[in-house]
Parts: C-alpha cells; structure tokens; sequence
C-alpha cells in the first residue's frame, strides 16, 4: 500500500473552528441552535398572517386602505432586520495560528517565570490605556488570544466576539459589533408591530361588535382572539426588551458589561466609552461605520488528502512500512522573546556533549589489515631458522 498526496483547494469556512453552522457556501453564518429562531419565525409570521386574512380586508374598508400597506412594510422591515441579524457575522475573532499560540504561550512563561508546584499561576491578563484609563485585556485558553477591549468568548458558539452583548437564542445567533445596530431595529420595530397589530385587533372587535355584538364577533373572527392573546403576551417581553437596550445604548454600554457591572461595582469605574452625552453615545452605535469580517469565510485554501493505493509487483510490503513513517520531534533553542539571550543554564558544556555524543570512529573503530612481508624479510627469517638449527 502507498500513499498518494492530493491537494485541492476548500473553502476557509469549511476549516473554522467553533459551534456555527453555514450555509450558502459560507455567506450565512449562525449558531447550531436554531430551534428557538424556528419558532421566532413561526410566531411572527403566523400573527402577521392572521392579521392580513381576517382584519386587514374590514380595516381597508371601513377605515382606510394604508392600515394594510403600512403593516406590510413594518412586517417586511422585521423580517430584513431579523434575518440581517441571524445571518450575519456577529464579530467573530479569528483564532491564533499554531506558531503564535506556541510564541504567546512561551512569551507568558517567562515573563511569570517558574511557579512553585501547588501555587496557582498568575492571571493572564494585559493592561492598556484607553482615555486615560486602564482597561485589563484578559487571556482565551481556548481561541489563545488576548482578546480585545469589550469582547468576550461566547460558550454557545465557541467563539470570541469583539464586543460581545449577549448570545441572543431567539434570532439563533451571538449580538456583538458587527449586527448589534441591527438587533436594536429588529426589536424596536417588532415592538412598534406588535403594538400596530394588537391596537387594530381591538378596534376591529369594537367595531364589528357595534353592530353584531361582542359574542358574535368573536365566533365570527376566531382568529382575532388569537392575535390579541399572542400579541398581548409578547408585548411586555419585545417592549421592555428594546426599553432596555435603548438604556444600554444611551449609556454605550453591553448587556456583558451591564450584567457583570463592570463600570458599576465596587470600585465605580467610569465607563470609558462613554461620551457623557446621550446623543453622541446613540450616534455612535447606531449610526458608526459598519465594520468589515475579519473572517475570510469564502476564501481558498490548500487541503492535503491521502489516498491509498496498492502498487503491483513484491515491493508492496516494503512499500507499507514506509507508509506510516515514525513521526519526529525537534527541539528549538531558541529564546523566549525575541532579542532575548539562552539562558546559560540551557547550554551544554563541551565535555558533557563530547561524553553524550560519541564521534562515530570512537563507536566503530576500522579493522586494520596485516603488513604484507617484504623479500628482505622473508631472507632473514630463513638465516635465523638455520643457525638455530
């Protein structure tokens, strides 16, 4: 059996780490649990349904006919923001290379120096300065990054996410820096439909009970009761959902930050971010530029596959064991940091190199051959023979 290397050209995406799941060749990016986003869908869509087949033909008739084409286009923008923020790239920081988590790891060792055994090792943690105060950069074991300012690892997707809000289940997706402005629209004008559609519910109910009464209007619409309950009870959740937000925003705050109280707890840390101005905290979050994906998802890279094949002839079997070859390590003696000496202790005397590492002569000295006899030897051999004789 051999092996014959073959190497084709995949897509980036294919190769990521963590929990996401994509679709579209790499253009759709969301989390593995999509259940509840499932379910999200289905609540809007169903309600908006309900709403165009029992209310929306007496609403046009009897009131105005833009009470159905505004409630088309405020659906429409739900569904655009929704799927922008589902869809999106939340943030997603890529992970550290081989060669640079081996680097950081080594850079970190020495700057903390041995550590006694039964002692914890010291935080991993970074300081940088950010108007005019300090901002801790904390360690990721597992992406084996310092992770910018404001972003945190998302345990549902795996990932780290710069300026990470909340991992979000109903829009099956993290809100971090690059779809957060469109997860406040979603949620501010789902509350302005959830609001449109169970006010014209109740005017639709009051009207038609004015002439056939209230019981029987409720016979003849049955759907309307089930767009006042689901409407009724989704109100308080999406309307206090984006009261929320609009609070964190007005403060350029995350929910991360909000619910860890990192510029309210004991210390009272000033938020650093913060504008001190409620407008020019809303601008910059809502209206900031959009930021690109420092993830190259739809690019190429080379993929190395083997593919056995038996060979004919008896150099099969010799050809097997050369298949799987011993794999190899090297050590490197280069330094921690860079411009940074080998420590002495690290160097290996000469003796002790000479003593460990034999020369290959010292191992196999060569066989020396016998002197061939001259003929003048041979002559005074024979002399001495006969006068001992």
């Amino acid at each position: 059996m051999s092996a014959v290397m073959i190497t084709r050209k995949v897509r980036k995406w294919e190769k990521l780490p963590g929990k996401n799941t994509f679709c579209c060749d790499g253009r759709v990016m969301m989390a593995r649990q999509k259940g509840v986003f499932y379910l999200t869908m289905f609540l809007i869509v169903g309600t908006c349904s309900l709403f165009f087949a029992f209310e929306c033909p007496y609403l046009a008739l009897h009131l105005s006919p833009a009470i159905p084409v505004f409630a088309v286009l405020l659906f429409l923008f739900v569904m655009a923001m929704l799927l922008r923020t589902s869809f999106s790239d939340p943030g997603v920081l890529p992970r550290a290379l081989p060669e640079e988590a081996t680097f950081i790891e080594m850079e970190i060792e020495a700057a903390n120096g041995n550590v006694p055994a039964g002692q914890r090792p010291p935080p991993r943690i970074r300081n940088v300065q950010i108007n005019n105060q300090i901002v801790k950069l904390k360690y990721c074991y597992t992406c084996k990054i310092f992770r910018p300012p404001r972003a945190s690892h998302c345990s549902i997707c795996d990932n780290c996410v710069d300026r990470f809000d909340h991992h979000c289940p109903w829009v099956g997706n993290c809100v971090g820096k690059r779809n957060y402005r469109y997860f406040y629209l979603f949620t501010m004008s789902l509350s302005l439909l959830t609001i449109y559609i169970f006010t014209f519910d109740i005017v639709h109910v009051v009207m038609r009970s004015v002439d056939k009464g209230f019981l029987n209007t409720l016979k003849e619409t049955p759907g309307t009761v089930l767009e006042v309950l689901v409407c009724f009870f989704t109100l308080w959740s999406v309307v206090g959902l984006t009261g929320f937000h609009t609070y964190l925003i007005s403060l350029n705050q995350t929910t991360n930050e909000d619910i860890k109280g990192s510029w309210s707890g004991k210390n009272r840390v000033q938020n650093p971010y913060s504008h001190k101005n409620i407008i020019k905290n809303c601008c910059e979050v809502l209206c900031g530029p959009a930021y690109p994906s420092v993830l190259d998802r739809r690019g190429l890279m080379d993929e190395d596959s083997s593919i056995s094949a038996t060979p004919a002839g008896p150099s099969s079997s010799s050809s097997t064991s050369s298949s799987n070859p011993v794999p190899q390590t090297t050590k490197t003696t280069a330094p921690l940091i860079p411009n940074e000496h080998t420590p002495d202790d690290a160097k290996p005397s000469i003796a002790a190199s000479a003593e460990k590492s034999p020369s290959p002569k010292e191992e196999h000295p060569p066989a020396k051959a016998p002197p061939l006899a001259s003929p003048e030897t041979d002559v005074e051999t024979s002399i001495t023979k006969d006068k001992t004789h």
